[in-house]
């Protein structure tokens, strides 16, 4: 397999990580909220979440709750579609786009893609259908057109038990070669996915907060372990994932500071 997987920052925000952690250290860090962009065989083109939106949201009393709470740094600059038109690749060029789950620091460029296929899971369409406040959905970031959108709904029943580094995982061969490989990484939100990508890097989302926080996740203090839709679930992934990152697979989570952009070199 021969692919390219590329990392874009669109914003960021700023958390005190000794009130996320028990025993964690008062450091204030911030965490960009971070796309991938992975260009495979033939014409596909797969971006994994979209960032924050730019510009103005419109998301009512939620939206002001979210922002106080986790507060985004969003330029015009970090719109993910201008970002890879600077880069020579036009967002219509986009083949798929795989959404996480449904946290506005993932969703927000949806709008950029109405020429994709978005790839979701039934836990998504829940929420999509019944969301709840501690879900963390705002609606309004979502465009008028996307419940018409063309859309990939991967069962619960689709995922099957698949083997990496070891470790056994659900999963879905998105396109049958094991190129792109979907995974069900459950505990931060309903339906939450990463994917493994050219066998090489696992993109593992909000997982954990950072791929250097993986053994920091069974410690979440009582309101970050509240508002995570199974907490318990939750750390076993980390743990999961952990296991992996010690077999040699690089585990990058939506957070990571990586610094550089290519991720298969």
């Amino acid at each position: 397999m021969t692919g390219r997987l590329r990392h874009y920052v669109c914003g960021s925000t700023t958390h005190d990580v000794g009130a996320l952690f028990r025993g964690g250290s008062r450091e204030v860090r911030s965490f960009p909220s971070g796309v991938f962009l992975y260009d495979g065989d033939g014409d596909r083109r797969v971006l994994f979440d979209t960032g924050y939106a730019t510009g103005e949201w419109r998301t009512g009393w939620r939206g002001a709750v979210y922002r106080r709470l986790l507060p985004p740094t969003v330029e015009d600059a970090d719109d993910i579609a201008r970002q890879l038109r600077d880069d020579g690749v036009g967002p219509e060029s986009v083949t798929q786009v795989v959404l996480s789950h449904l946290h506005p620091d993932h969703i927000g460029g949806v709008s950029r893609f109405s020429n994709a296929t978005f790839v979701l899971t039934d836990g998504v369409e829940r929420t999509l259908v019944d969301s709840r406040l501690r879900d963390g959905v705002l609606p309004g970031l979502l465009p008028d057109w996307f419940p018409q959108a063309r859309r990939r709904v991967l069962g619960d029943a689709e995922f099957q038990p698949r083997e990496i580094a070891g470790v056994s995982l659900p999963a879905v061969d998105l396109f049958g070669d094991g190129s792109y490989v979907i995974l069900a990484l459950p505990g931060h939100a309903d339906g939450h996915i990463g994917a493994l990508v050219d066998g090489r890097v696992l993109l593992a989302g909000d997982a954990a907060w950072g791929s250097d926080l993986l053994d920091a996740a069974p410690r979440l203090r009582a309101i970050p372990r509240a508002v995570q839709f199974d907490a318990e679930a939750y750390a076993d992934t980390a743990r999961t994932l952990r296991a992996i990152a010690d077999a040699g697979i690089r585990v990058v989570c939506s957070h990571d500071p990586l610094g550089a952009k290519e991720l298969l070199t």
